[in-house]
């Protein structure tokens, strides 16, 4: 980059060429003029702020600017750097919480699997600090709306909001957004401990059977859950593609399962009749929309509720999960074969590489007949089991 006195006749006089370049002015140094391809010519001055890092500033464009007001602004901006003052610091700090979320979800959240959901809790719990520049955001703000969360007696999912949040605002910190992090020590809702509710099977009987009494949309995916034995999100967000009919599986791809490896659904009989029986919406098997899958769960559930017996204790739909993998080592299912069914890692050892894959392939046999006697026993009807060759 090349340093002369500028003066207007030479800025003026200066060509465009093939690629951007840069004149930088003797006088003022770190003021330069940068010409485009397009014969633009853009006034730029850049300055290291006392104590902290480099900044450039855009100043205007030639002739509009001459080169006194251009000298004029960087003589300005010169002073202030020299005094400590970061405009574009300062500028930052203005910017808004949603422009700051919008720039989390672009650096971060798109690159997570569960990226969308975590942006859609940090829509719901800065909704109303939209506008609020970043820097005036309050701890004490984001520990009420947890707090408001768990007094609703969702306490488990205040913790998930207070995680959200707290990695948020980490991010707005170090990217120098606020002076501090305010959601260092935000308080959790309650200390999670794993859940001893263990339904019996004529608990999941009574649900299969409550089940019937749903909409057409809801009672197939309640029952496919109770049959498969998977999680939520597997079923619900169901594609067409996904399905083998001839090799009766559900094939999930590692982008669809929480740890980001594919995974093989055995179809048994009465879960074969579910899936058949539907007809997808835009190859989705559980939509109102074709767009996105269905949502609501909380509205069912309540629903499933007042069609169980009034005795039958509070539950949850992750609990069907754990009554299977109970109910089927209660049968003699071997704890490696359950594991693989629920999508877990095998507990029972520490397999190497090669034989995980090796191991997972020679599980799926095992599997089908874990998943074929889990829904005789759910639907009390015969089913069409594979037995194991001894």
């Amino acid at each position: 980059m090349s340093r002369v006195r500028l003066t207007d006749r030479s800025v003026a006089a200066l060509k465009p060429k093939e690629k951007r370049y840069d004149v930088s002015d003797s006088l003022r140094v770190g003021l330069r003029v940068r010409v485009a391809p397009s014969g633009l010519k853009t006034w730029v001055f850049e300055k290291r702020i006392r104590g902290g890092p480099l900044r450039s500033h855009t100043l205007g464009r030639f002739p509009v600017i001459s080169l006194s007001e251009a000298r004029e602004k960087a003589l300005g901006l010169e002073k202030e750097a020299m005094e400590g003052i970061d405009r574009k610091a300062e500028a930052e700090k203005r910017k808004s919480v949603l422009e700051v979320l919008d720039d989390y979800e672009q650096k971060h959240l798109v690159q997570l699997r569960t990226g969308k959901e975590r942006r859609r809790q940090l829509d719901n719990a800065l909704e109303k600090h939209f506008r609020k520049p970043i820097s005036s955001l309050e701890r004490r703000e984001l520990q009420a709306f947890i707090d408001g969360v768990a007094d609703s007696g969702a306490k488990v999912l205040a913790n998930r909001y207070k995680a959200a949040l707290s990695a948020f605002t980490g991010f707005a910190w170090r990217r120098g957004y606020t002076e501090q992090n305010v959601g260092a020590g935000l308080s959790n809702a309650t200390r999670e401990r794993p859940r001893d509710r263990v339904l019996s099977l004529k608990e999941v009987r009574a649900i299969y059977e409550a089940s019937e009494f749903l909409s057409p949309l809801w009672k197939p995916l309640i029952r496919l859950l109770i049959l498969t034995a998977q999680r939520r999100s597997d079923i619900t967000g169901l594609r067409e593609g996904e399905v083998d009919f001839e090799k009766r599986r559900i094939d999930l791809p590692s982008v669809r399962t929480k740890n980001g490896k594919p995974h093989i659904v055995h179809l048994s009989d009465p879960a074969l009749q579910i899936v058949s029986s539907i007809e997808p919406n835009n190859g989705l098997y559980f939509s109102t929309t074709g767009k996105t899958p269905v949502s609501g769960f909380s509205k069912v559930k309540k629903q499933l509720d007042c069609l169980l017996p009034d005795e039958m204790e509070p539950w949850t739909l992750h609990d069907l999960r754990t009554a299977f993998a109970t109910t089927m080592a209660e049968t003699g299912a071997s704890e490696g074969v359950v594991d693989r069914i629920l999508n877990h890692a095998a507990s029972g050892s520490a397999a190497s590489a090669v034989a995980r894959v090796y191991n997972q392939s020679q599980q799926l046999k095992p599997r089908a007949v874990v998943l074929d006697n889990w829904a005789a026993l759910v639907t009390q009807d015969s089913a069409d089991v594979v037995r194991i060759a001894s």
